[in-house]
């Protein structure tokens, strides 16, 4: 039986990256999605001198044509996605809420929220077509 290939996006944050570590540990390839301001070599190295072996995914999943893209990419270099998490998240560079900008809130709501519609819209179209998969959306 082939490996499954899970891809976890904001999986190179804390939260994601315990998330990569225990989906590894579970016998799952790893996909790691992060931002294009991450040194994602940076981290794929730190875990890797832990024990894990991730592959990144670079990209902005509040983009739907970034998105397609990225699932694209890894489908070519990994395979088809088994299981999806949606863990990307932000917050606001202000606080306390009331001092938020609206730039800052449309934000995010681009990476907490619209992201999860847009990768789990990429995510289905490959899950229907091989009859299986897993969508898990942290909130």
């Amino acid at each position: 039986m082939a490996q499954r290939l899970a891809y976890v996006t904001g999986g190179m944050g804390g939260i994601g990256t315990a998330i990569c570590q225990k989906l590894h540990q579970d016998g799952f390839k790893v996909v790691a999605g992060c931002g294009p301001t991450r040194d994602h070599a940076k981290w794929i190295a730190e875990q890797k001198s832990k024990g894990f072996t991730f592959y990144a995914s670079v990209g902005n999943v509040s983009d739907w044509d970034s998105t397609v893209e990225a699932f694209k990419r890894v489908k070519e270099e990994h395979g088809p996605v088994d299981v999806l998490v949606n863990n990307a998240g932000i917050t606001g560079r202000s606080f306390p809420t009331w001092e938020l900008e609206d730039e800052d809130w449309h934000r995010v709501l681009a990476v907490d929220l619209t992201s999860v519609f847009l990768c789990c819209r990429a995510a289905v179209r490959v899950m229907l077509g091989q009859g299986s998969g897993r969508i898990v959306n942290i909130a």
